[in-house]
């Protein structure tokens, strides 16, 4: 995660990371997740690695949490280590960044397309381009199954 120090935005390069929620350590539940946030205006990372060893994520600049609606900036970006790391920031088109509730988070969107999705119980994800980032798909495939996720937040 150190390469991914020099992407964020420069108020946070030189802040201390914690560990907010992992599937090692607190099960398999986007519910979870949602409860083991940090404060609304604290960043989250969240890495996800998935059955195929890619590593790829998503930086929110406010916590991720359960919405009826779009939220978050334009500092959100999607990455990816395939095999050296890719940022792909927001392109300006819409303001589709993170989007959940209890069945579904997003980051991304437009034209029915997620830059990345994850299923409720984190079991099951995808990745597609979208307008937001105009990203490349951050898995081999559209679809795949995690292996470990871990969001990290600002103490």
């Amino acid at each position: 995660m150190p390469q991914l120090g020099s992407q964020l935005p420069p108020r946070l390069i030189q802040q201390p990371w914690h560990l907010l929620y992992s599937t090692g350590r607190d099960g398999f539940s986007l519910r979870t997740l949602y409860r083991s946030g940090a404060r609304p205006d604290s960043p989250a990372l969240l890495f996800i690695r998935d059955t195929e060893a890619q590593a790829f994520g998503a930086f929110s600049a406010t916590a991720i949490r359960s919405s009826s609606g779009f939220y978050g900036t334009g500092e959100t970006f999607l990455f990816s280590f395939c095999p050296e790391l890719k940022v792909f920031r927001w392109t300006g088109r819409n303001d589709f960044f993170v989007n959940g509730d209890v069945n579904l988070l997003m980051v991304g969107g437009g034209s029915g397309r997620f830059g990345l999705w994850l299923d409720g119980d984190l079991h099951h994800g995808g990745s597609q381009p979208c307008e937001t980032f105009n990203n490349e798909t951050l898995s081999q495939q559209e679809e795949f199954c995690v292996q470990d996720l871990e969001m990290w937040g600002l103490a």
